[in-house]
């Protein structure tokens, strides 16, 4: 087992779950739902709640969501521990470990605040409370998201023709570039996925077709040198 890599794995998921819980807890019990703080003209904290997946995206039932986060990421914890006793490069432990800590990341929500958090609404402020007395139970908890990036704001020309082409705005209505809102467990995911399909895309490729041992440089060497000896044998017995 590579130690280093099990270290480094670790320090990742321990420090991306601290600045996660550290910035929805700042949010939950300083926002009310739905306000909008400007940083800039194209960014904005905007604290909103969601049932389902990164970016508030919402698939299938909440206690079935939450049961399958739970699963997946006691899997690819058992696969990462696994990578590491075969020689896989930093950088893709390091990946998974970034996709890995965003998704309890976002578990800890689903178990833990519904029972220690009241309801946040439009008006009130969500309050800490003791456990069993929050909004909800384990499993139902809301997801807080936070991070809003409007760069790009317009209206549709008046071209009322335009109403006629499917997935085309209306005309006039107001259109929003990237308006999802996440939260920074989303963006770990987001962007060890990113990394893995532009610069691990054969280590990524060979996990999936189950091989979990990599090719080292010392195996291509031998490789290469078999085949040489092979030639050379062919070639004398030809002569």
């Amino acid at each position: 087992m590579n130690k280093k890599q099990v270290i480094i794995s670790i320090a990742i998921i321990v420090l991306v779950l601290i600045i996660d819980q550290i910035i929805k807890v700042e949010v939950k019990t300083n926002m009310t739902l739905g306000q909008h703080i400007p940083i800039t003209s194209w960014f904005q904290i905007a604290f909103v709640e969601n049932n389902g997946m990164a970016f508030g995206m919402s698939i299938g039932s909440k206690l079935l969501l939450t049961t399958f986060r739970i699963i997946t990421v006691g899997f690819l914890m058992w696969y990462i521990l696994r990578l590491t006793r075969r020689q896989f490069q930093t950088g893709f432990i390091v990946c998974l470990s970034m996709i890995i800590a965003g998704a309890i990341g976002n578990i800890i929500d689903c178990i833990f605040y519904g029972e220690i958090f009241t309801q946040s609404t439009h008006v009130d402020i969500a309050q800490l409370v003791p456990w069993g007395e929050g909004y909800g139970s384990v499993l139902e908890g809301r997801v807080v998201d936070m991070f809003y990036f409007p760069l790009i704001e317009s209206d549709m020309p008046g071209w009322t023709w335009l109403n006629d082409i499917p997935l085309i705005p209306n005309a006039y209505e107001h259109c929003i570039f990237f308006s999802p809102v996440f939260n920074f467990a989303d963006a770990n995911i987001s962007v060890g996925v990113v990394i893995l399909i532009l610069f691990y895309r054969k280590t990524l490729s060979r996990c999936l077709n189950g091989k979990t041992t990599p090719t080292l440089p010392e195996e291509k060497e031998e490789s290469t040198e078999t085949i040489e000896q092979s030639d050379n044998l062919v070639s004398s017995e030809c002569e």
